[in-house]
């Protein structure tokens, strides 16, 4: 598969924030069994799952820093075609609470 193409931005834009998605949330467990963070409550599972996915989305700035850097320019817009889709999502899921 040629590197620089939409399709090739595309895959990595959309798997990208789900692999990022769980990093984070084994980082997240293992502070919080360090102690290092507050364990999840009812409350704070909300604000969690939203920081979650927010640091999952923002992981595609790493393949699209590259992707700029190589100046593959098709491979960046297909990693923006899923991030949108990504953060439509999240803006529709947290609307309420975003604007609250």
């Amino acid at each position: 598969m040629n590197k620089d193409s939409i399709l090739a931005g595309f895959v990595i834009g959309a798997i990208v924030p789900v692999a990022g998605y769980t990093v984070v949330e084994f980082i997240f467990e293992l502070l919080t069994q360090m102690g290092v963070m507050a364990d999840v409550t009812a409350s704070t599972a909300e604000r969690r799952l939203r920081t979650l996915s927010l640091l999952a989305i923002c992981c595609n700035l790493i393949p699209f820093q590259i992707a700029k850097s190589k100046r593959w320019d098709d491979q960046m817009r297909g990693i923006v075609f899923p991030t949108l889709v990504y953060v439509g999502f999240w803006v529709y899921t947290f609307f309420g609470v975003i604007v609250r």
